[in-house]
């Protein structure tokens, strides 16, 4: 593919002139903060003796090759006018600050590590987090309160597949002073852990298996443009269902209450944004899609002409807690999509 030449002021381009630029010719490096937290992950795994070959190039997510000991990082993470960008365009920034990066960069070493010791392969590995062939699903209906898998990334991903599960105890187990022989005892994913312990062990100083470099989707091979990219990503984090909150809503807010009272759509788009923060915080789903269910409620306000019937704190806690109920509702019905 023939790249262009972007203008060298291509950062100072506002977010329509921006999202109009093909991804191949953003003009980045892994340099600067980024190439640090790399190369602390790379002193982690030297303190534990895991010296195998690992290799990093920008794509337009995260994720790690099937097969490859190559780790994809989203564009955005390599500047910082991208990174506001996708702040725009998707509400947050995922793995946006060091330590949510950290998680991230040590739950892909342990896809990659799982691919450079070919360590699907044993049998053990497959008793201990089920079996590698599982078809990845569509939506997974995580359990939160299950003591059989480590928590690390947000909305309970080691559920999500047996090779996340993996990766996820991985990460658990690398994390500089997660002492999780402490924090897991009694649960069933202490033996999961245990295992992961002794394995790393036997692989201390002992050369890999496989040295895979391939970069798939790799940033100077895209064929879209920002905006592309974004609408595809919108798409899929958005609500792929109808929502009807109705009853809840009237609970809350009332049909006949003062006209002097803020309307209900008025009151919830103020406090859209902070209270979208939290849910996401507490769920783990991205702020993106809890918007959606947002903009499904205040349009239904709109419709029923509801307004605050109650003190505004009491209002905005209540509210709070509807939006949570909703957003697991709509995480356990299978809606919650998975970005792999």
């Amino acid at each position: 593919m023939q790249l262009r030449t972007l203008r060298d002021d291509w950062a100072d381009f506002g977010d329509e002139s921006l999202l109009d630029v093909r991804m191949p010719d953003l003009p980045l490096r892994i340099e600067g903060t980024l190439a640090e937290r790399i190369g602390r992950l790379r002193a982690e795994l030297d303190a534990r003796g895991l010296g195998f070959p690992l290799h990093f190039y920008l794509s337009d997510e995260w994720f790690t090759p099937d097969g490859a000991t190559a780790i994809a990082i989203p564009f955005y993470m390599a500047h910082p006018r991208l990174h506001k960008l996708e702040e725009s365009q998707m509400f947050e920034v995922e793995g946006g600050d060091e330590e949510w990066c950290m998680r991230i960069l040590r739950h892909e070493a342990g896809h990659a590590i799982d691919n450079a010791y070919r360590l699907r392969l044993r049998r053990q590995r497959r008793e201990v987090f089920g079996p590698p062939s599982t078809p990845y699903p569509e939506f997974y209906t995580p359990k939160p309160y299950s003591k059989s898998y480590v928590l690390h990334l947000d909305a309970w991903y080691a559920q999500s597949h047996p090779d996340e599960d993996f990766a996820e105890t991985f990460a658990v187990w690398l994390t500089p002073n997660s002492e999780w022989r402490q924090r897991y005892t009694g649960w069933p994913a202490q033996r999961k852990l245990e295992y992961m312990d002794t394995l790393m062990e036997s692989l201390r100083g002992t050369p890999p298996r496989v040295d895979n470099r391939d970069e798939i989707d790799a940033l100077p091979h895209m064929r879209k443009t920002l905006r592309q990219h974004y609408r595809t990503k919108r798409r899929h984090y958005g609500v792929d269902y109808p929502n009807f909150y109705d009853r809840d809503l009237r609970k809350l807010f009332s049909d006949v209450a003062d006209v002097s009272n803020p309307t209900a759509a008025q009151f919830i788009s103020r406090i859209r944004r902070p209270v979208r923060k939290v849910v996401a915080s507490w769920t783990g789903i991205y702020q993106y899609t809890i918007d959606q269910v947002l903009e499904d409620m205040i349009a239904r306000c709109r419709e029923l002409k509801l307004r605050l019937a109650v003190p505004e704190d009491q209002a905005r806690q209540e509210f709070t807690v509807l939006l949570t109920v909703q957003t697991m509702n709509y995480l356990h019905s299978g809606g919650h999509r998975l970005f792999l």
